[in-house]
């Protein structure tokens, strides 16, 4: 049996009781068309692409949240700071890149959260999980060593005591040592590595 909220004793504290489980959550990072096969695309993110919709299937099937995160960057994206270490315009909005990609863009439903974010990780996400608790916390999609870590680490700091899981069969990065890498810091920050 989880925690569930009783009551709020003041806006940034909460009373938990047991009582029924809390739903689970399941984000689903940048699987978006430029890192699948567009500009920054590479063959392990699409071979993802059968077990991040399994995964979508389950927690839907169980009633539990779905987060999309979406990379997102203008048209000024070479004058930014990513832009200059990392010159590959990806995830333009309203581009074909910026959107999700393939059976994972069916799977998103209209009362999906979806955070818009321009940066490796969302702040705006950060933001929902401390006021939003789960059972747990699971990440799946791209990139393992950025934006996965990133969010990964998020979600620890906004819910310290949920469980936080990365599964390694549904995220991938470009660089495999980079990736190996990524998922080592993660269980380092008692993040589940699954």
């Amino acid at each position: 049996m989880g925690l569930r909220p009783m009551r709020a004793i003041n806006k940034n504290q909460l009373l938990f009781i047991e009582g029924d489980n809390m739903p689970k959550c399941l984000i689903v990072v940048d699987y978006q068309n430029d890192f699948v096969t567009g500009s920054l695309g590479y063959p392990a993110a699409a071979a993802l692409e059968k077990n991040i919709a399994a995964k979508i299937a389950k927690y839907r099937e169980s009633g539990d949240a779905i987060i999309f995160t979406l990379d997102t960057h203008g048209e000024d994206y070479s004058k930014t700071q990513e832009g200059r270490n990392l010159p590959v315009p990806h995830c333009i909005e309203n581009t074909p890149g910026h959107a999700l990609y393939g059976q994972v863009a069916d799977m998103c439903l209209e009362g999906d959260k979806a955070f818009r974010k321009n940066t490796f990780g969302s702040g705006a996400l950060y933001e929902y999980l401390k006021e939003n608790r789960f059972d747990s916390i699971e990440l799946v999609g791209v990139v393992s060593n950025i934006c996965v870590i990133s969010n990964a680490i998020l979600a620890k700091t906004a819910q310290p005591e949920t469980p936080i899981i990365v599964d390694s069969a549904c995220t991938a990065s470009n660089d495999a040592d980079l990736h190996k890498a990524g998922l080592a810091v993660m269980a380092g920050l008692q993040i589940m590595v699954i």
